[in-house]
This record gives C-alpha cells, sequence and structure tokens, in this order.
C-alpha cells in the first residue's frame, strides 16, 4: 500500500493553500493557473449530476495530498488524525 500512496505523492497535484472545504477546488486551480472561484462554482456546479459529481470529489478527497505531503487515506487507514 506504501508505493500506491508514495506514487500518489510523487504526482504535482496538491490540495490548495487556499481551501475553503477540502482544498480540492483550490488545488485544481492553483495547478491550471484559473480563478479559485471559478473553479468551485464549476465543482459545485459537477454536484448537480447525480452521484458523479458527489462520488468524485470524495474520492479526491481521499485520495489528494494535502500541501505537507499526507493524504487523508492513509492517516485513516493508519488511524492516525
Amino acid at each position: 500500500m506504501n508505493k500506491f500512496f508514495d506514487a500518489l505523492r510523487s504526482v504535482s497535484f496538491r490540495r490548495g493553500p487556499s481551501r475553503w472545504v477540502g482544498g480540492i477546488a483550490g488545488g485544481i486551480a492553483a495547478q491550471m493557473g484559473w480563478d479559485p472561484t471559478l473553479v468551485r462554482i464549476g465543482v459545485l456546479l459537477s454536484f448537480l449530476l447525480p452521484v458523479l459529481g458527489i462520488l468524485a470529489y470524495v474520492v479526491a478527497w481521499l485520495l489528494l495530498p494535502w500541501q505537507d505531503g499526507s493524504i487523508p487515506l492513509e492517516r485513516l487507514l493508519n488511524g492516525s488524525r
């Protein structure tokens, strides 16, 4: 499992430092050079899609690393906060 989490950390994408809920939209905006507000609106609009928008956000929240490199799913599996 460590190889999986190390592979996620090797991707340059991180949750955004300017985050509201989980930092997913802020991370997308920072990586692409877009306005965070527009990305947040796009994420909210994706929630209108049946199951897909919310499911994609939850998966991204579990798997995308924070700025310090920690991954929420890894922390959950290891039992740490």
